[in-house]
């Protein structure tokens, strides 16, 4: 059963206001974002395709899998893109108390010792309050997303993924994608065809800084 929405609803963005959902602009420009990397062969394609449109991302990247893959999370930052925090772990905040949380975020955060903005996106999309807030004392962004792609959705098509992004983007959105295994196949056909037709139609793909 799907639990999840493509398109974050204003009323929760209203809500949560605190935290970034979109950017509200009238320049032509996206911003991709991409959970769960850095992961061999699979970030490296991602790249690679960004390259071709001189586009710009960021990563969210999972503290175990940076120490697995350390120069492949510098090759990340060598190009432009911006980093981001994904927890050591990447926990569920429903599963942890408020220290233990922050332990985890903690333990991933001296890999981006010195990087400005400091930005945290939530595992699964959820972040209790107390959290948050302790979060936001700490000097972090709090980044959520205005589309998800669903790429992570084994049940769903390749084309029903695209159509999840083309049918609910606009100026300003930030783009949930996943660098990871389970969502590369997906992946692989959707990422050049947003590449190709948001290009063709003027739009420019920008880090989160």
């Amino acid at each position: 059963m799907k639990l999840y929405l493509t398109k974050t609803p204003l009323l929760v963005k209203l809500l949560f206001s605190n935290w970034i959902w979109s950017f509200h602009s009238k320049k032509k420009e996206l911003f991709l974002t991409f959970d769960d990397g850095p992961t061999p062969k699979v970030t490296d394609w991602v790249l690679e395709e960004l390259k071709k449109y001189e586009a710009k991302a960021t990563f969210f990247c999972i503290g175990k899998n940076i120490d697995s893959n350390p120069k492949l999370f510098e090759r990340i930052k060598a190009e432009g893109h911006a980093v981001g925090n994904h927890t050591q772990n990447h926990f569920k905040s429903t599963d942890h108390n408020t220290r233990t949380y922050l332990k985890n975020i903690a333990e991933t955060s001296r890999h981006f010792s010195g990087l400005e903005p400091k930005l945290f996106r939530p595992p699964y999309g959820k972040l209790g309050l107390r959290k948050a807030k302790a979060l936001r004392k700490l000097g972090y962004k709090i980044i959520m997303w205005d589309v998800l792609s669903a790429d992570f959705d084994t049940s769903i098509s390749e084309q029903k993924c695209l159509n999840n992004v083309i049918a609910n983007t606009q100026k300003g959105s930030i783009i949930v994608f996943h660098d990871s295994q389970k969502a590369s196949k997906k992946l692989r056909f959707v990422l050049p065809k947003i590449l190709e037709y948001y290009s063709y139609k003027g739009f420019e793909f920008k880090s989160i800084t």
